[in-house]
């Protein structure tokens, strides 16, 4: 497989630390507010990623983390009086909630940064005493950029002006130089006790902690994969590799990957534009897995610019395969096309290649609906179809719904529930031999919008 590695700035063969397996981590969300659509994209971006090494027979360990301590989380405990607890438990499960809509799988591993403080000791720890870090009166403690001569070696990004935008603490040796614990601010502030005095860690140590925590290797590098969008390249990676390999002698990690911004008009998403997309409304009009083939149609390290014209044409493309889905219904065998699986897996080894991979889809839905009109009652051709929707569905999350129940999204429950009752009113009707109020009954659903046909497994319907 090849992937594109952000530090190198080129596409590269995968090469796992340990033959066989693959560690990944994924920078998770902080977890004060609802997950946006760049939120989603990135998730995403990775579940493809993971699910094509699985597919490659690689033994993924994939982690992914949440924030749960941060400036923001401190503001909204403030706001809203509730602790830290309420807030970032009821966040983290809206986030979970919304990636298992688009069908994102879980992490195998899922850390919080205030379970993983005696790592982040550790890691402060070993810098301090390496000189790479020192403590400001106030108890503020300090990476100093100064002391690490690989320092923006990583991303390339250290230009003057990217970094004397951050913070200007008094004491502070660098313009550059990045937190690594925060003293304890007094009242309205969240703080832990430590060897360093009360406080709270910095945002950057979290990660190369929790890497070195939970799935670490000894040795060069310390996991295969890090990974995370466009945004944290610099200076959230750059600070986390500094802090590794400054304190333990190893890199973070073999590789980086970065997924591209999602962007409204034109514009990066942000708050601070008053344009961020919740991912929660958007579920409110569009199924999650319609959401998810719209976000995911775009190569992963390309900006997506969010268009709902664009999302109902995307809609548009994944309908033909739940039509083709739809004509081999209450089929339950299936045989595998070794010849379309390796084709659908040769594109997504090639940086996840999804132009090439949702081409290969678009031909086999249009060779497979020709080849049904010639041979409707060709079972091993059917069987073939099903095997294919199903590896579609383990490799890029789509296709794995009923299909009936696909296109009756946008229907509310008392609206299903009114046209399941007419069905079964319909089924007696027809039992009784009243065909003429069997067909009044079909008739008034069209009049609702409603399409049904008999199958050997029952009536089915959707919405036209």
């Amino acid at each position: 497989m090849t992937i594109y590695d952000s530090h190198l700035k080129q596409k590269v063969e995968f090469k796992p630390i340990k033959e066989g397996e693959a560690r990944i981590y994924v920078c998770g969300p902080t977890v004060y507010d609802d997950a946006h659509l760049g939120h989603a994209r990135s998730s995403i971006s990775f579940d493809l990623l993971r699910r094509t090494l699985k597919a490659l027979g690689y033994k993924v360990t994939f982690v992914k983390n949440f924030t749960d301590i941060d400036d923001k989380i401190i503001n909204k405990m403030n706001k809203t009086r509730q602790s830290l607890k309420e807030i970032t438990e009821f966040y983290i499960n809206s986030y979970l909630r919304d990636m298992e809509a688009m069908n994102v799988q879980r992490a195998d591993i899922e850390p919080k940064a205030t379970e993983s403080l005696e790592a982040m000791f550790d890691l402060i720890g070993h810098l301090l005493d390496k000189g790479y870090a020192y403590q400001l009166p106030n108890g503020d403690i300090y990476f100093d950029v100064s002391k690490d001569p690989e320092y923006c070696k990583l991303s390339n990004k250290c230009q003057e002006d990217e970094v004397m935008h951050r913070v200007d603490t008094e004491g502070k040796r660098n313009a550059a130089d990045f937190a690594l614990w925060k003293a304890c601010k007094g009242e309205g502030d969240v703080c832990f006790d430590s060897p360093f005095g009360s406080g709270r860690p910095g945002w950057h140590i979290e990660c190369s902690a929790m890497i070195k925590k939970h799935i670490a290797y000894s040795g060069e590098y310390e996991i295969d994969i890090h990974g995370g969008g466009a945004d944290l390249f610099f200076p959230h990676h750059e600070n986390e590799e500094a802090q590794t390999r400054c304190a333990y002698g190893e890199h973070l990690a073999k590789y980086w990957m970065h997924n591209g911004f999602v962007q409204i008009n034109g514009e990066k998403m942000s708050k601070s534009l008053g344009n961020s997309f919740f991912v929660k409304d958007a579920l409110k009009h569009y199924p999650g897995e319609v959401l998810r083939f719209y976000l995911m149609s775009t190569h992963y390290r390309a900006p997506l610019n969010f268009s709902e014209e664009d999302l109902i044409a995307s809609k548009k493309r994944l309908d033909k395969l739940y039509r083709l889905k739809k004509r081999i219904y209450g089929l339950n065998k299936k045989q595998q096309d070794a010849e379309f699986e390796s084709k659908l897996l040769e594109a997504m080894s090639d940086d996840l290649n999804i132009s090439k991979a949702l081409a290969v889809v678009d031909e086999f839905v249009k060779e497979a609906n020709e080849n049904l009109d010639k041979n409707p009652k060709d079972k091993a051709l059917k069987q073939k179809i099903l095997s294919n929707i199903e590896f579609i569905d383990a490799l890029l999350g789509v296709g794995g719904s009923d299909a009936y129940e696909y296109f009756q999204a946008g229907i509310d429950e008392e609206t299903k529930s009114k046209i399941n009752e007419l069905i079964s009113k319909r089924a007696e009707a027809k039992k009784e031999k009243n065909f003429e109020l069997a067909d009044k009954i079909r008739d008034e659903l069209n009049s609702m919008g409603i399409q049904i046909q008999d199958t050997p497994n029952g009536t089915v319907w959707e919405k036209v």
